[in-house]
């Protein structure tokens, strides 16, 4: 009976000792498998997240604009409206409700973040405006800048809601210089 409560030779132990070890070296690194695995799933779940948002912003963003626009014709009929009652008493009931309303509208469109677009004075930006016709230049309109807004353009959170449409201010030709353009054109002619 000796034998058994003898230990086992050196090799057997190693034996029954090196499945232990790789078992342990393989818990430990599924754990920091599953542990990579589960950061990588966080951050993709977050950048989710951060798109879902932004676009569901970008679309509020979008029906916002649908909206304004729509109500743009709707404000300028007013305004005009509102012009043709300027000759009235400053004290007109009339003038104050629409002076009132005008004030309302003005702080709705500032609220939504909308802009007017062209200036009269400030010089012509194509891409904010299209010119449907031309004005004389005068020390008030110089060569080149928006002389009188026929349409006013709106923009909303720096894109454009819609162009402008204004009257640029060009100078006179000298005669001299067109005689110079006829003569240019025939040289070139030739």
């Amino acid at each position: 009976m000796p034998e058994d409560t003898a230990e086992p030779p050196a090799t057997q132990r190693a034996e029954q000792e090196e499945p232990s070890k790789v078992a342990d070296e393989s818990d430990a690194t599924r754990g920091q498998d599953w542990a990579t695995r589960y950061k990588y799933l966080l951050a993709d779940f977050d950048n989710f997240r951060r798109r879902v948002d932004r676009d569901r912003e970008s679309i509020s963003r979008q029906a916002r604009a649908a909206l304004v626009r729509e109500l743009l014709p709707i404000i300028e009929a007013f305004r005009v409206a509102r012009e043709t009652l300027n000759h009235l008493p400053a004290t007109d009931p009339t003038r104050k409700g629409l002076e009132m309303l005008d004030h309302e509208w003005t702080t709705f469109l500032k609220h939504e973040g909308v802009e007017p677009v062209a200036v009269a004075g400030k010089p012509f930006r194509p891409d904010e405006a299209e010119a449907v016709g031309e004005a004389p230049a005068d020390p008030a309109h110089p060569d080149g800048s928006v002389a009188q807004i026929v349409q006013q353009g709106y923009r909303f959170y720096g894109g454009l809601l819609r162009p402008a449409k204004v009257l640029v201010a060009r100078s006179k030709s000298a005669p001299g210089t067109a005689a110079s353009d006829e003569e240019d054109d025939k040289a070139s002619q030739e």
